[in-house]
């Protein structure tokens, strides 16, 4: 759980703008393809859309596209030691700021007030989740899809997190589009945080910056004291302030379900990333890296197996260890620069080998008492996933061992993330979960092939 306060110094954004941040992959539509998109924003409290959004809302605005905005709390609670405004009266000045903000974007027509508590979001998700169904019903777009925006799922304020939560079940549900903007996070996290990294850029022109500026300005309840008197201080500070003025702003995204994303689509990511870093995803150096690995090795109910599928093995640094508990073990990927390092790797271990596959439509023969899945799953589209696991249902021994682990977070580009996969995985396979672990950024799963138990090994 995050614990912080707006009045912490936090990560200054010197450290952010020497992470190479500005550096990441930028979101993959241009304003043809906006323009024939459908978009519901989310916004927690008044300022929240100018911060994290205002850019993309001008964009949005300009290439034509169908915009909503719901807001759904008038963030009364931003000063509760005021000793000059009441709750109900800057929640009055907080809604007249957000209608200026709609107006300096274009879209004084185009949003709705939910009326909700500040910082009580979360008892309220099942109003918060009808209304946006609601939204989404009234929405046409024949062309692009559906993208919900909505306040990182991870952020840390708990309504920022509810709202974020809501926007993904949606999305997932609906096979819309989304698009989370981190607020709190660029406080509160660091550039050592691997979640950034996997995210994208959407770069902002001159008009876009102006129009941010404009929109944020309104917020002036925000930007300055409400009086000179404790209590009535300035909520965001220069330095915090400073996280939005970069000439980009970066979203986790995750694109509506159209079928485009293949598993070729993969092979061809996967192996320029290979070529362009020894190690892209830091598996011998990172202790985030270290630490899943070892909790995935011990969560293998079975000291030793026969025959073990590794799928998605990159360089093999999950298969050397997978090696030591197989007399056999297959370790596949995409990508055949990753698989010519993991053969490297593996060349101690007289029954490893390495080989490039493109799953599921090509698929290994014979059968495996262990077949592990890690951090793949998402880069599959739903209906090649669900093949994958009919694939595995297959070739599983009757009381083998199905392992999964997956990162949490979005996965910026891709139609699913790992909570996803897993419930796929139980609704397709209504296999006995023999684990279950979740942490905040990662869930390791254990299933077991139906069938006599194996003989412990």
């Amino acid at each position: 759980m995050v614990t912080f306060s707006h009045a912490d110094a936090g990560t200054d954004e010197e450290a952010w703008a020497g992470s190479g941040l500005d550096t990441i992959g930028e979101l993959p539509l241009d304003p043809a393809e906006l323009a024939g998109m459908g978009f519901v924003v989310l916004v927690a409290h008044p300022d929240d859309e100018s911060l994290g959004a205002g850019g993309l809302l001008a964009r949005l605005v300009s290439a034509g596209a169908d915009v909503e905005v719901l807001l759904c709390s008038a963030g009364e609670a931003s000063h509760p030691g005021s000793p000059t405004t009441t709750p109900a009266q800057l929640a009055a000045v907080r809604r007249e700021e957000f209608a200026a903000a709609m107006a300096a974007f274009g879209l004084a027509d185009h949003w709705q007030f939910l009326g909700l508590p500040d910082s009580g979001l979360a008892r309220h998700r099942a109003v918060i989740a009808e209304n946006l169904a609601d939204l989404i019903s009234h929405r046409s777009t024949p062309d692009g899809g559906l993208v919900i925006v909505a306040p990182y799922r991870g952020d840390g304020h708990i309504d920022h997190d509810t709202l974020g939560a809501v926007a993904a079940e949606a999305a997932a549900a609906g096979g819309h589009g989304l698009l989370e903007y981190p607020i709190w996070y660029w406080l509160w996290a660091t550039p050592e945080d691997t979640a950034w990294r996997s995210w994208t850029r959407l770069p902002l022109s001159p008009g876009e910056r102006e129009a941010k500026r404009a929109a944020l300005g309104a917020h002036a309840s925000q930007l300055l004291p409400l009086s000179d008197q404790p209590g009535d201080e300035a909520l965001l500070s220069k330095q915090f302030l400073a996280h939005f003025s970069r000439p980009f702003e970066v979203f986790a995204w995750r694109p509506p379900v159209t079928g485009r994303r293949r598993a070729r689509d993969a092979e061809a990511v996967f192996d320029a990333l290979h070529r362009s870093a020894e190690d892209p995803w830091r598996y011998q150096d990172s202790w985030y890296e270290q630490r899943k690995r070892s909790l995935t090795l011990a969560a293998l109910p079975e000291q030793k197996y026969d025959a073990g599928l590794e799928a998605g093995c990159s360089i093999g640094t999950l298969g050397e260890e997978l090696a030591k508990r197989c007399g056999r073990l297959l370790a596949v990927d995409a990508s055949g620069t990753a698989v010519a390092r993991a053969a490297e790797r593996l060349a101690r271990y007289p029954g490893a080998e390495a080989r490039q596959l493109t799953l599921p439509e090509q698929w290994p023969d014979g059968s495996f008492d262990l077949i592990v899945l890690s951090e793949m799953g998402y880069y599959l589209a739903p209906a090649e996933l669900e093949e994958l696991f009919t694939r595995i249902s297959t070739s599983l021994a009757p009381g083998g061992t199905l392992l999964l682990c997956h990162w949490r977070h979005p996965v910026s580009g891709w139609e699913l993330d790992g909570d996803a996969v897993h419930a796929l995985a139980r609704s397709h396979l209504r296999w006995p979960s023999a684990s279950f672990y979740r942490e905040r950024d990662f869930v390791l799963e254990t299933f077991i092939a139906p069938g006599p138990a194996r003989d412990a090994g």
